[in-house]
């Protein structure tokens, strides 16, 4: 990999926009799946903001990575739901913790958000205490609201967390998802909306019931929970991304998948645009811990790196969009390559 390598790599002359996608929100500077992180992302300038969504006891469809929700709220500060404290197996992993399907909505709403990460993101924990769960429905809210203020298209792009799990207990979340984005007028290919999940029956499931568009989520390692036939590393084949095209109408691999962290870029991007497939990689992240090793700024984790020109790489790799934490560096980014290609172009 050579950091900082010509823009326009290859093939990625881009017709249409690379998007710009809050993973989280601003997550890098807010908590994560908080209005104000949603807030904040929009201020910013993202093209979409990312709501991961569990159900609640009554089956509200609400905003948090996951439904285990003791490292992101204040929930073991409430000794009113000491006793809900459990420990579940949730696609074969073993967690303790206090979960969103044993609460009502009415009772999530007493708790408040905080970060997730507080030492690597200590700058965010004075945002702690200050924001609720948002439910679905708010998101959508604050989506249609803020393009109506601003004039730009603000997209949701909503994951199905463990959507094999909450069928199991009663709780399935399809239907609760598409009957919420018919509610608000978006059930065509054209809505701004993107749906993902790493399971893959789901995703199928979803397209008998809906015409939004689908993106398969891709881990670097395992395959999806609900037991697919793939394993990720069979769906990135050329015969594997044919298979997932005939579902999804994009991807989400993990960076790695792109780009390892020794050697050169894969032939992913080439391979799924063959397919006719789109990419929108994960995860953008400022911080040297998440960063490609060629990225980092210093030996010291927290420190941001250069997340700028590691996105310039893989826009000029060829990805159609990408989600960040910082959606501020992503449209600096996204803008800087698409006034290059002008320039190129000129």
């Amino acid at each position: 990999m050579v950091p900082g390598a010509a823009l326009g790599q290859g093939h990625a002359m881009h017709t249409e926009k690379v998007i710009v996608i809050a993973h989280r929100g601003a997550s890098g500077e807010r908590p994560e799946h908080t209005l104000l992180s949603y807030e904040r992302a929009i201020e910013q300038g993202a093209d979409f903001i990312e709501p991961d969504l569990v159900p609640t006891k009554d089956g509200v469809l609400v905003a948090r990575h996951e439904n285990n929700i003791t490292e992101t709220t204040n929930i073991a500060d409430h000794p009113e739901f000491a006793a809900r404290k459990t420990t579940k197996t949730i696609d074969g992993e073993t967690m303790t913790g206090w979960f969103t399907e044993d609460f009502t909505l009415a009772e999530l709403k007493t708790l408040r958000a905080k970060e997730r990460l507080p030492k690597l993101r200590p700058e965010n924990t004075k945002f702690d205490g200050q924001a609720e769960i948002p439910t679905l429905d708010e998101v959508i809210a604050l989506a249609k609201k803020a393009s109506k203020a601003t004039g730009r298209t603000i997209g949701i792009y909503p994951e199905t967390k463990h959507p094999t799990y909450f069928a199991s207990i009663g709780l399935p979340v399809e239907q609760r998802l598409v009957d919420k984005l018919k509610a608000a007028g978006w059930d065509r290919a054209d809505a701004p909306v993107f749906i993902q999940s790493f399971e893959v029956n789901n995703l199928k499931k979803l397209k008998t019931m809906t015409r939004i568009r689908l993106i398969q989520l891709m881990a670097g390692a395992g395959g999806p929970a609900d037991g697919a036939k793939l394993s990720y590393k069979a769906m990135i084949t050329p015969e594997g991304l044919k298979e997932v095209a005939t579902y999804a109408y994009g991807i989400g691999p993990e960076l790695t998948m792109i780009q390892p962290a020794a050697g050169p870029a894969t032939t992913l991007i080439a391979d799924a645009h063959a397919a006719g497939l789109k990419l929108h990689p994960w995860t953008f992240r400022a911080e040297n811990f998440f960063l490609l090793p060629n990225y980092r700024s210093s030996a010291n984790p927290m420190e941001h790196g250069r997340i700028k020109e590691e996105i310039l790489y893989f826009i000029g790799l060829g990805v159609d969009g990408f989600f960040t934490d910082f959606p501020y560096i992503g449209v600096e980014a996204r803008d800087e390559a698409a006034g290059s290609h002008a320039h190129a172009g000129g």
